[in-house]
């Protein structure tokens, strides 16, 4: 018997079976790697392990004990801990306080010892090798990577006896993921059970020494970590051979500029950006996270007021707002890095999302046309295969790559030329991922001008036709076919100097 055993687990929503009868077997002193598509049923499963959802029918056995959680706060006490892709910290707390939030370090006479939570946070840094971070600032003042990590070492702080990691390098650099990965196969080591979720196959392949593989609410198998392909994980993942991921690039870039960015500044998170973006090119924006990207974006959509000159066709124009943006014929489609408070409306249907920057165009005397707005909406669902049970759907309760989906319909239906894809692709499964592919490069047939920014090496070199490398608000480099390597894109990402 497994020391973790989830059997014939199955839970209902409603109409819809989240999960059918599923099983999952994890042991202490393994890091064992959950996969499947956005809507497999990973999410439900982990809910129902961190007691924030309890199962219609099966059970879950921890160490030979029923794990029956009726909370988060109970499956706690049992000794499950989790880090998902969602921060959950206190923005307002030190990076101490959030660690020991709850476990809180008490003096004699019932009071918190701030000294304590301090020393205590050091040695668990210590013990960690936790990348260097202030236990005494502010959460609200850290990057969201930053956060990212905190969350890490909270978690571990209570000692879990699972720890289940949920997409939980979606936003590091390079250097934090292997950090991370390095973390888990040392609690493993530690007899710890580590459960771990990523759409990076990658990164499974390397830290994971079993696979188990949801789809469509069913277990569909368990094989070796290294010993499987990504095309064998990827073809369990979707029930087919997938054929290609990336589309192949092609000479859609005219001469024509669209875009054209000169001495574009933000305090001291843009140092005078210089950037080209042509009609019909895919334009990729890399470099190691947080050093201005996406400072550029939110500046060139008008949400950041920076200075600088930005031509669109020629023009000069002033982008002193996203509406004027929008008038120009600048669209942005992003993931916020903070998804909670950003983005899209999750409580309104998809509906209502898709066409929320358009209204006026279904609008006649002040009336909303409900026909041709619902037509348009359909078009949309249907362009990008959007999975949802009807377009009044609440777009929270989507997965994440249907939720992506609704953010390029959204754009698309702004009418926007020069189009803003920010970390697109962020927690997105690999089809998904394929559809989002194939669809900026049918894009940019069209003539539209595309500036993609990703966190993923290999999605820059395999989609983009030039990559902009950014390093401390500058561009430390332009690259362009056979140049477009990880081993260039990284050099620029730290020599502070041009690479070619």
């Amino acid at each position: 018997m497994a020391d973790l055993e989830a059997r014939a687990v199955t839970k209902r929503f409603g109409g819809v079976l989240a999960l059918d009868g599923v099983d999952f077997e994890a042991d202490a002193g393994e890091v064992h790697a959950l996969i499947g598509e956005n809507g497999a049923g990973k999410s439900t499963f982990i809910k129902i392990l961190t007691g924030a959802v309890r199962p219609d029918e099966g059970e879950v056995v921890l160490f030979g004990e029923p794990l029956a959680a009726r909370s988060p706060r109970d499956a706690a006490s049992h000794g499950v801990a989790a880090v998902f892709q969602e921060l959950s910290l206190v923005p307002d707390l030190t990076v101490a306080e959030n660690v020991w939030f709850r476990r809180e370090r008490l003096t004699p006479l019932g009071t918190i010892s701030r000294r304590r939570v301090r020393r205590d946070t050091r040695a668990l840094f210590g013990r960690l090798d936790f990348p260097p971070l202030d236990p005494d600032i502010e959460v609200r003042s850290l990057s969201v990577a930053e956060r990212q990590l905190v969350e890490v070492a909270k978690a571990v702080a209570g000692d879990p006896r699972v720890l289940i990691l949920d997409e939980a390098t979606s936003a590091l650099s390079p250097k934090e993921v292997s950090w991370l990965l390095d973390l888990a196969r040392r609690l493993a080591a530690g007899g710890m059970i580590v459960v771990y979720i990523s759409h990076r196959l990658a990164e499974v392949r390397e830290v994971a020494s079993r696979i188990t593989v949801f789809r469509n609410g069913h277990s569909v198998g368990v094989t070796e970590g290294a010993a499987a392909s990504e095309d064998e994980i990827v073809s369990m993942m979707l029930g087919r051979r997938l054929e290609r991921l990336y589309p192949d690039k092609e000479a859609t870039a005219t001469e024509a500029v669209a875009l054209r960015v000169r001495d574009l500044r933000f305090g001291h998170r843009l140092r005078g950006i210089d950037l080209d973006l042509r009609e019909g090119e895919i334009l990729g924006v890399g470099g190691l996270q947080g050093q201005g990207q996406l400072e550029l974006f939110l500046s060139l959509f008008g949400v950041l007021r920076a200075r600088g000159t930005i031509e669109l066709d020629g023009r000069p124009v002033k982008i002193s707002s996203p509406r004027a943006a929008l008038a120009a014929g600048i669209g942005l489609a992003l993931v916020p890095e903070d998804r909670q408070n950003q983005g899209l409306l999750l409580p309104k249907s998809v509906r209502e999302n898709v066409t929320l920057a358009v209204t006026k165009r279904f609008s006649r005397r002040g009336l909303l046309d409900l026909e041709r707005e619902r037509a348009l909406v359909g078009d949309a669902i249907r362009q990008l295969s959007i999975v949802l049970s009807s377009p009044e759907q609440p777009v929270g309760s989507l997965s994440g790559g249907n939720q992506q989906k609704v953010v390029i319909s959204k754009l698309l239906l702004t009418r926007a030329k020069v189009l803003l894809l920010y970390d697109l692709t962020r927690g997105v499964d690999v089809g998904t991922k394929g559809e989002i592919f194939q669809l900026m490069r049918n894009l940019a047939r069209e003539g539209y001008a595309i500036l993609f920014f990703s966190t993923d090496l290999q999605e820059l070199i395999h989609v983009a036709d030039r990559v902009a490398v950014i390093s401390d608000g500058s561009v430390t480099g332009l690259l362009e076919g056979e140049a477009i390597t990880e081993d260039r894109i990284l050099r620029a990402s730290v020599a502070g100097g041009t690479a070619a």
